[in-house]
């Protein structure tokens, strides 16, 4: 019988498809509300077939040395894989997967919900009513700024940057900008996009920046204090991807200073810590990595890891590979 090592409990679908194909499940549930310790991971890697990582834990190659002979797939909990050693794994001859797709759409909507919400200055009027400030109406009371009509510069024109395009386009009107590697002339034809070739071009020209690159060597520190001050002070910065990509310091800096009138984040450079400056801004939306949290999704995440072992267990090239 197969053994799974599942790093911290997930929803249940992908489990229980493990379950139905004789796999023995090992879940450890001490890490249901925190990250699981590497002196866990260790210890119920070992004799495992497959381990189901989460992207808060670290696999490194002490971890996979603790799993052979017998460990040969390594299947993520998300969409992003920097938690995972791959040159390690390659060297090992473990596979390692990941579960894209499945989440582009709610990811998608939370981008949208996100820069609706600090455009619209939802959460300061949330605060605001549930305080008892709210007197009455008038004509100057937390005044927002539209979206529609307006340039959405999109950095990373992957399926999630895509579709948030696509609901910018489709649904607001907006006019895309959107800076990628690869140009996507079919894409532009569609929807009218411009494409430029670096960031730096396209700041200037954008009254909101969404952000949907890896985090790489090259994309750490993407947004700092130099790139904060190419943009507009009237323009709005959103983050979905990685905490790394932005200098907290530095947008907490341009927020304070008005460089740019407000952002609106789901990930952070040191999860869980968030920079303290960021907590006592007005005009900075923090959600705690929920960008893909809904019932339909997370299920659905967990159905494709799940698959992916089995696929690697039964001897055939899982679907979702990361070479």
């Amino acid at each position: 019988m197969p053994k799974i090592f599942v790093t911290r409990p997930i929803p249940d679908s992908g489990i229980k498809l493990l379950q139905e194909k004789g796999c023995e499940v090992v879940i450890n549930e001490a890490a249901r509300d925190r990250v699981a310790t590497k002196e866990e991971i260790l210890a119920g890697v070992k004799d495992a077939d497959g381990l189901l990582s989460i992207l808060t834990e670290k696999i490194d190659t002490e971890i996979m040395d603790a799993g052979l002979p017998n460990l040969k797939i390594i299947a993520n909990y998300a969409v992003g894989f920097d938690n995972i050693d791959l040159e390690a794994a390659k060297q090992r001859n473990i596979l390692v997967t990941n579960t894209p797709g499945v989440l582009t759409n709610t990811v998608a909507e939370h981008t949208f919900a996100l820069m609706l919400a600090i455009a619209h200055r939802i959460a300061e009027a949330d605060k605001f009513s549930k305080a008892g400030m709210y007197r009455a109406w008038g004509p100057e009371l937390l005044l927002g700024t539209d979206v529609s009509g307006k340039t959405l510069g999109v950095v990373g024109l992957g399926r999630i940057g895509s579709r948030v395009a696509y609901h910018g386009v489709k649904g607001f009107d907006m006019k895309v900008v959107y800076c990628d590697p690869n140009r996507n002339e079919e894409f532009e034809k569609e929807f009218g996009a411009q494409y430029v070739a670096n960031v730096e071009e396209m700041l200037s020209l954008c009254d909101f920046v969404s952000i949907h690159v890896p985090l790489l060597d090259s994309t750490k520190h993407l947004f700092n204090e130099a790139r904060f001050k190419l943009m507009k002070p009237t323009a709005y910065l959103i983050n979905t991807s990685r905490g790394p990509i932005v200098d907290e310091q530095a947008l907490a800096n341009a927020l304070k200073k008005g460089t740019i009138k407000g952002a609106a984040i789901d990930v952070f450079e040191n999860e869980p810590e968030i920079t303290p400056e960021l907590k006592d801004l007005e005009n900075v939306i923090l959600t705690p990595h929920i960008a893909s949290a809904t019932e339909e999704t997370r299920q659905a995440m967990s159905r494709l890891a799940a698959e992916n072992i089995i696929e690697a267990l039964e001897g055939r090239v899982p679907p979702n590979l990361i070479k």
